[in-house]
């Protein structure tokens, strides 16, 4: 498990997902940890709200504190719709949405 996640590394701190313990024993796992088809650890939620996992959360071996299905950010406020234009940042997309704007006569 530790040499596969030194492998992936691209930052200069050491990343891992907060919620795993990398020297633990073996079978002693925890709510939302799952075993990959890798065979590594990983710890995946369920979101709500009608969202499904993708398996690319569940098989992948990215590491993003930001991301609601590995990490611990709840989704809330408003969900949007729309098209992605741009991924160029790192974390970051740009999305366009349309909508009807109505001029007066």
């Amino acid at each position: 498990l530790h040499q596969s996640l030194i492998m992936e590394q691209h930052q200069k701190a050491f990343q891992k997902q907060p919620s795993l313990f990398v020297g633990r024993a073996k079978g002693n796992t925890k709510r939302g940890v799952v075993v990959n088809k890798a065979g590594n650890l990983r710890y995946v939620r369920e979101v709500g709200l009608g969202f499904k996992t993708p398996q690319e959360a569940i098989n992948g071996s990215y590491i993003d504190k930001k991301c609601p299905f590995t990490g611990d950010v709840s989704i809330r406020g408003r969900i949007l719709k729309g098209v992605v234009i741009s991924t160029k940042m790192e974390r970051t997309v740009i999305i366009r949405r349309d909508y009807l704007r109505y001029v007066k006569k």
